[in-house]
C-alpha cells in the first residue's frame, strides 16, 4: 500500500533565507530544540548535511504508537531547486511494516519576500501492516510543528538582521 501526505506553510522571508535552514543541518537542530517534548536528541552519524548524511533521531518514549528512534539518510539536497529528501534507512517505521518512509522538504519562492515550505511524506507499507499507514499520516503533524518552529526562527532572525 503506497500513500502520500503533504502540508505547506507560507513564510514571510525570501526562499533563499529559508533554504539556509532547510538545506543544512540547521533544520534538525532547530526542529529538535523546538520539539524537545517529542525529540530527545538528534545525532549526526555521518556526513556534513549533504547527500549521504545520516541522522539518528531519538524520540521520547510514550509518543503514541510510533517509533522511539530511527536513522534517516539524505538522498537529495538540491540547492538550485531547494529540495531536500531523506529516507528512513533503519529502525522506526521500517520496524513497523513500512518498506518506504520518505520525507521531502521543498522551499518554493512565492515572491522576493515570501516563500512556501512544503513537507511531503511518501510511504509504502506491507499489506499485513496496512493499519499502520495511519501512523504515517499522523506523523505529518510532527513535520508541520517543525515547519512552524523554523518559520518563527526565520522570521525573528530575518527581521532582526534586516530592520
Amino acid at each position: 500500500m503506497f500513500g502520500t501526505v503533504s502540508e505547506e506553510r507560507e513564510v514571510k522571508v525570501p526562499a533563499s533565507e529559508a533554504w539556509k535552514i532547510y538545506g543544512t543541518l540547521e533544520l534538525p537542530k532547530i526542529a529538535a530544540g523546538s520539539l524537545s517534548h517529542m525529540v530527545s536528541k538528534v545525532d549526526v552519524v555521518q556526513g556534513d548535511g549533504g547527500v549521504g548524511t545520516v541522522l539518528e533521531i531519538f524520540l521520547h518514549p510514550g509518543q503514541g504508537q510510533g517509533p522511539t528512534s530511527y536513522k534517516e539518510k539524505f538522498t537529495v539536497v538540491d540547492d538550485e531547486k531547494r529540495v531536500k529528501v531523506a529516507e528512513v534507512v533503519e529502525g522506526g517505521y521500517l520496524d513497523m511494516g513500512f518498506t518506504l518512509y520518505r520525507i521531502r522538504f521543498e522551499v518554493i519562492e512565492k515572491d522576493e519576500t515570501e516563500c512556501i515550505v512544503r513537507a511531503t511524506i511518501e510511504y509504502e507499507v506491507r499489506e499485513e501492516f496496512a493499519a499502520n499507514a495511519a501512523l504515517a499520516l499522523a506523523s505529518i503533524q510532527t513535520f508541520v510543528a517543525a515547519m512552524e518552529a523554523v518559520a518563527i526562527h526565520l522570521i525573528q532572525n530575518y527581521d532582526n538582521n534586516h530592520s
